[in-house]
């Protein structure tokens, strides 16, 4: 039994894609998932699964939703690997006062090469700042994600990738949850 965490993009934000936590564990449940927790309403979902591959859970996950709910929704599965990379690999954590209220990380549908972060075009967003690592790209934010144009239709534009964002509050509290599991 492998734990999997499903980041399910774009529900329950301002009125759309609506799904209740509560409904979604139950749906999960019927079709074979274990264990499953959800933290918060923005679509954080653990879920155990005799499945190792992660794209194929979360291919399982995204035509469940789609047929219970009727929402197409992306869906992106780490593992706490990938979570423990964020703390490790964050170069903004480094800094002497680095405000974790601005610091994000974008997960990516896929591995980006080293080129990535040119096809970014970074520069424009000045004094924004990103990095991309492997699957990840972090951010840092001058003033705040609600007030940037490097957002995650922007990277899934330019990179021609899914993508959903987490702030680091979520990110640290995702990786508890995971040693909370005993993973």
């Amino acid at each position: 039994m492998k734990t999997h965490l499903a980041l399910l993009r774009g529900i329950n934000v301002s009125g759309h894609n609506m799904i209740k936590m509560e409904a979604l564990k139950s749906t999960l449940e019927n079709i074979g998932f274990q264990n499953v927790e959800t933290y918060i309403q923005s679509g954080n979902v653990f879920v155990d699964s005799e499945e190792e591959n992660g794209p194929s859970v979360g291919f399982a996950i995204k035509q469940e939703i789609f047929k219970v709910f009727g929402h197409e929704v992306p869906v992106i599965v780490i593992g706490k690997e990938d979570l423990e990379a964020c703390l490790k690999n964050c170069s903004y954590l480094k800094e002497a006062e680095a405000d974790t209220k601005k610091i994000y990380t974008a997960f990516i549908s896929k591995e980006l090469d080293h080129n990535a972060i040119n096809d970014l075009k970074i520069s424009q967003f000045k004094p924004d700042e990103a990095s991309v690592d492997k699957s990840r790209i972090y951010i840092k934010y001058a003033v705040g994600a609600g007030k940037t144009r490097l957002d995650q239709k922007y990277i899934e534009k330019k990179l021609n990738v899914t993508a959903t964002i987490r702030n680091w509050n979520t990110v640290t509290k995702l990786l508890a949850m995971f040693e909370e599991r005993g993973v």
